[in-house]
């Protein structure tokens, strides 16, 4: 097995571990939403501590549900991955495409030089 075969091999049952090890466990069924967002849990924990607290401010687009909430967050994920994959394979292709004409020009032969030294 190749060395890059194994590395995404062992990336990959990284990823299925840390999707997976939450749910076998039962973290977070003590909670009432037990995979609610970062938000959640700071605006939880503030209330607890100042209950008088109010915030500086309101979000300019309420959702009418969770569901739509996470959809949209889900799509501004899948935005901003498929700008990164776009950004490296444009850079990569540029690279490739630098190495190629690199080589192409090493081919080319210069006019008047036949390779042999001093003739």
């Amino acid at each position: 097995m190749k060395r890059n075969t194994r590395i995404n091999l062992l990336l990959l049952i990284a990823v299925a571990a840390l999707a997976v090890l939450p749910l076998v466990f039962g973290l977070g069924d003590h909670k009432e939403e037990p995979f609610a967002g970062a938000d959640a849990e700071a605006e939880t924990a503030i209330t607890e501590l100042d209950p008088d607290y109010e915030p500086w401010f309101s979000p300019l687009y309420e959702p009418p549900s969770g569901e739509i909430e996470s959809g949209l967050f889900a799509l501004q994920a899948a935005v901003g991955a498929g700008a990164l994959a776009y950004y490296f394979g444009v850079r990569r292709g540029r690279r490739q495409g630098e190495a190629r004409a690199g080589e192409q020009q090493g081919a080319v032969r210069v006019p008047g030089h036949d390779g042999a030294e001093g003739a």
